[in-house]
């Protein structure tokens, strides 16, 4: 693996050049090896590229591998059984990705918590809350560990004793910003941090849009929290889009700056965050409907009770509703809702209409 680490790290050459390099050789060894004539032989590289290869440090190579893997850092390229599968198909997917701790589990749901580094003390309350609900029903937080929102976000998880991983735009052995020390240590024993970056790379402004890309790709769905009108919350938000996930966003005060991003995306069609509650109502049938489970959120998935419940909220359903979304026969809801009734869970407000009762 030390040669493909070599390759991983030769910047500028992009990562479709990397790939097409390693394809075409079958392994980062023969590229660490090839004669300079046959390099120039293969046609998709220009002058430029075919340069970048040859000067690449070669001398360092197998200290820096020890190194990296002495401080507990995975090296994860693309070609390998542990790179997460959500990426493999977004557009321009890393080569490599470097961890700490963790990588999500392809088998759960996940949730990328996004917005404003200099929030409002209502957005930052917002988004503890719902990483917090959200990862008590055993949903992975998805985030970037930065200032105001996103630290809340993966705070709430961390609290409710979730998994949570935070997407860096820096090496993963630096903790950025630095007062997220705390925080940068916790992700580690409770999910992980994830980078495209090499080790020791410090946080450069042209990484953080690249690196919403990850963020977006991750996760199943997007929670845009506070955001301006231009932030790069709505890049996350527009890279999601793009890849078919789903995006919500919180509403604010109609004059708030902060709330403006948010706003626009609500216009343009994204869900209304209303309360931690109702979306755990939609996406609990979204997640049954994915056949994905977890086991801190059996009492939402686990059984056909639960399901019935699942798909009750503060505003009536009736049973026909309730039957296409359970995908139960109308004899199986109808004792669900009887044993859930006489449990006080759910409450008949008229004939055959449901609600929650808390």
């Amino acid at each position: 693996m030390i040669y493909e680490y070599w390759l991983a790290g030769i910047r500028p050459l992009s990562d479709k050049k990397k790939r097409m390099l390693r394809e075409q050789l079958g392994s980062g060894e023969a590229a660490y090896y090839i004669e300079e004539t046959k390099l120039r032989e293969l046609s998709f590289l220009d002058e430029k590229e075919v340069k970048l290869i040859l000067r690449a440090e070669k001398g360092q190579i197998r200290e820096d591998y020890r190194r990296l893997k002495d401080a507990g850092i995975d090296f994860i390229p693309y070609f390998s059984a542990k790179y997460p599968k959500r990426l493999k198909d977004i557009p321009s997917p890393p080569y490599a990705v470097y961890a700490k701790g963790s990588l999500p589990d392809e088998d759960k749901y996940s949730a990328a918590i996004v917005g404003a580094r200099r929030c409002t003390p209502y957005g930052e309350q917002m988004a503890l809350r719902y990483g917090e609900r959200l990862a008590d029903a055993g949903i992975q937080i998805i985030s970037g560990m930065a200032r105001g929102i996103d630290g809340a976000g993966q705070r709430g998880a961390l609290n409710a004793g979730g998994m949570t991983y935070g997407i860096l735009g820096c090496g993963v052995d630096v903790c950025y910003p630095r007062e997220h020390l705390g925080l940068y240590m916790d992700i580690q024993k409770q999910g992980g941090l994830i980078s495209e970056q090499l080790p020791g790379q410090p946080p450069l402004p042209a990484y953080f849009p690249a690196r919403n890309r990850i963020i977006s790709g991750l996760s199943d769905v997007v929670l845009v929290m506070e955001a301006r009108e231009k932030s790069g919350s709505l890049i996350t938000a527009d890279m999601a889009l793009e890849q078919g996930k789903d995006v919500y966003a919180l509403p604010g005060p109609a004059e708030s700056l902060l709330s403006r991003g948010c706003h626009l995306l609500i216009a343009q069609g994204a869900g209304i965050l209303l309360s931690p509650e109702e979306l755990m109502d939609t996406l609990s049938v979204q997640i049954r409907k994915s056949g994905e489970n977890s086991d801190k959120n059996k009492k939402i998935l686990e059984s056909d009770g639960n399901i019935v419940y699942s798909c009750l909220g503060l505003f009536p359903k009736g049973i026909q509703e309730l039957v296409q979304e359970t995908g139960l026969c109308p004899k199986e809801l109808m004792e669900q809702l009887i044993t859930l009734e006489l449990r006080g869970e759910i409450k008949e407000i008229f004939k055959n209409y449901y609600i929650r009762t808390r």
